[in-house]
């Protein structure tokens, strides 16, 4: 899920402006490879508090897309139409991985 939330928010990136190249695409992009990244580091650790905290990060940075995406919607760079193709994987994607931080921490 989170490998196909990065595609969908690239294609979300490429409607920016070219000005927010170095800005606001950045950092969309960044906050949103950084999801699958920490989960695959996290499942690479020893223990499973290690891996919570991994996952911990993932959410951080899932919220952190949800926000850039809603800073470049009130920028007028995307519309909502933009955001509510991927609304509802951005939820399904943090309730998942609240569950999985849930299971690693019993």
């Amino acid at each position: 899920m989170a490998m196909d939330l990065v595609v969908e928010i690239y294609k979300l990136a490429e409607k920016l402006p070219q000005k927010e190249l170095y800005g606001l695409a950045s950092q969309l992009t960044r906050s949103v490879n950084s999801i699958p990244l920490n989960i695959a580091e996290g499942s690479g650790k020893y223990s499973r508090d290690d891996f919570a905290r991994f996952v911990r990060n993932a959410i951080g940075s899932l919220l952190e897309t949800d926000t850039n995406i809603k800073i470049a919607i009130n920028l007028k760079y995307l519309n909502n139409n933009d955001y509510s193709k991927i609304d509802s994987a951005i939820e399904k994607l943090y309730f998942k991985l609240i569950a999985l931080h849930k299971s690693l921490k019993q």
